[in-house]
């Protein structure tokens, strides 16, 4: 399991790169939010990203097995059951940074001023 959570977390990180990469080129100040440049996408969005991703692979998972069920002959059992093992892994490594998320919140939470 531990294996699954590092590979699913070194695509995120790779999609992040991917991400930076395809920006376009500002200067150090303009990365920041400065006159002139375009801001790096924040956390927020980056986050929000990511959820919205696996909401769409879950989406499209039941879509896959409802048509299975149905009968359509372009929904073959293989794709449905690797449809759907994709959509677990993604949300238990969701589920896996949230609880990272509150981890790291309670121990800044906790810490002495």
């Amino acid at each position: 399991m531990t294996d699954a959570i590092s590979s699913i977390l070194s695509q995120i990180r790779a999609h992040e790169t991917r991400a930076r990469d395809d920006a376009p080129a500002s200067n150090a100040i303009g990365a920041i939010g400065g006159p002139g440049g375009v801001a790096a996408p924040g956390f927020q969005q980056t986050l929000t990203k990511a959820i919205d991703k696996v909401s769409q692979t879950q989406a499209s998972a039941s879509n896959l097995q409802q048509a299975f069920e149905m009968g359509d002959p372009r929904a073959d059992l293989a794709r449905v059951m690797v449809a759907m093992q994709q959509s677990t892994v993604a949300f238990r490594a969701t589920v896996e940074v949230r609880n990272r998320l509150v981890e790291a919140y309670k121990d800044v939470m906790n810490m002495p001023i």
